[in-house]
């Protein structure tokens, strides 16, 4: 049970509700980690904002679940662990080999591994990376927006992964648990 209330979509405040209309329009229901953060209408705006904004940029939805991945599973969160693998598999269409890669870290296709594995260094060491990591990462041929969005879902999954560990949402997908934290 979820250490705050996951309003429903009538009970949220009034200045989420149109936030979450949007999404149920938008998924065709509204899940938990939205309910929750609807708690606070600004952080439920600030969050569709970024999380919109990136799926407009230039890494690809297999990318973006790769990276999700890793990151749920460094930081022990089996609420986006879940929901990403659930994700990953239905709609990127990634196999089981893969996200059992992405969970480790790292990834079976050779660009998308430079990625997950800077990703997955991005959260161990706490955004503390060097330029030989910046490097493997445009060897792979990643742009320079291409890697600035690395991070930047680095930092939105961070956010998501300490929103869902720290109140407890309660999972809504078919449950995975996580192996570690960092």
């Amino acid at each position: 049970m979820s250490r705050i209330p996951t309003p429903t979509l009538e009970e949220a405040p009034g200045a989420a509700q149109p936030l979450l209309a949007g999404v149920k329009k938008q998924l065709g229901t509204v899940p938990n980690l939205f309910r929750i953060i609807a708690n606070s209408p600004a952080a439920l705006e600030a969050y569709l904002a970024f999380s919109g904004a990136l799926g407009k940029g230039a890494l690809p939805a297999p990318t973006r679940e790769r990276i999700a991945l890793a990151v749920a599973e460094l930081n022990g969160c089996d609420y986006c662990l879940s929901a990403h693998t659930y994700l990953a598999g239905n709609l990127a269409k990634l196999d089981d080999a893969e996200i059992a890669a992405n969970r480790n870290g790292a990834s079976n296709d050779v660009t998308a591994d430079a990625a997950v594995r800077f990703a997955a260094k991005l959260v161990r060491e706490r955004g503390h990376v060097g330029d030989v990591d910046i490097d493997a990462v445009k060897r792979a041929g990643y742009s320079n927006a291409e890697l600035v969005e690395i991070i930047a879902h680095v930092a939105l999954n961070v956010f998501t992964n300490t929103i869902n560990v720290a109140l407890g949402t309660e999972i809504d997908f078919p449950r995975v648990a996580a192996r570690k934290a960092a």
